[in-house]
């Protein structure tokens, strides 16, 4: 078993000061990611208020990376960019119909954090599980205040165009995560 939780705790220093440093570039690093994910995919979708964005798969992903802490840490972050007004939402603001999908990143991010540290990234059928779970973490406000905007319909269009895409950025996870702790196993195995 590994002595780090996270691929963030892999390289962390050991220093206090050090480590602040390290995790408060971590955070920042990943909320532009954020942030930027949303600009290289954005796909309108007729009929609802809400895109299709690379946002769900970076903050499922990062959260994975970084953890239960700075994960959430950097999605806060993120929102704090568009309360600050940078252009960074899809709906322009937290509190227009995708408000209720921003505030479920972090739950979100919490989530799939905490059962990665657990080491549910470690194989390819737990990092679904997780995935699974951080989606409807993430879709239950987001449908929730989407209701507020689309109520006769607010299931059928904040859930069901996004499904497929969002099996593929699982998918994408679940190939990802398990590899790299395959090859910093085998990384560990040729040092010794």
């Amino acid at each position: 078993m590994f002595a780090m939780k996270t691929y963030a705790d892999i390289v962390r220093p050991a220093h206090k000061a050090k480590a602040l440093a390290y995790d408060v570039i971590l955070i920042v690093g990943a909320s532009l990611l954020i942030s930027l994910s949303n600009f290289i995919i954005r796909i309108p979708i007729a009929g609802t208020p809400v895109p299709i964005t690379g946002q769900t798969f970076s903050v499922l992903l990062l959260a994975a990376l970084l953890g239960p802490k700075r994960g959430p840490a950097a999605v806060v972050l993120y929102l704090a960019y568009g309360i600050a007004g940078l252009p960074f939402y899809s709906g322009g603001a937290i509190a227009g119909p995708t408000g209720g999908y921003l505030l479920g990143f972090v739950f979100s991010a919490f989530v799939v954090g905490f059962l990665c540290e657990q080491g549910l990234d470690r194989r390819c059928h737990t990092v679904i599980a997780a995935m699974l779970v951080g989606n409807v973490v993430l879709y239950v406000p987001g449908i929730i205040w989407l209701s507020f905007y689309t109520p006769q319909n607010a299931f059928v269009l904040g859930l069901f165009p996004y499904v497929p895409g969002d099996l593929l950025k699982i998918a994408l996870a679940a190939a990802i995560l398990p590899t790299g702790w395959k090859l910093i196993r085998k990384l560990k195995q040729n040092r010794s």
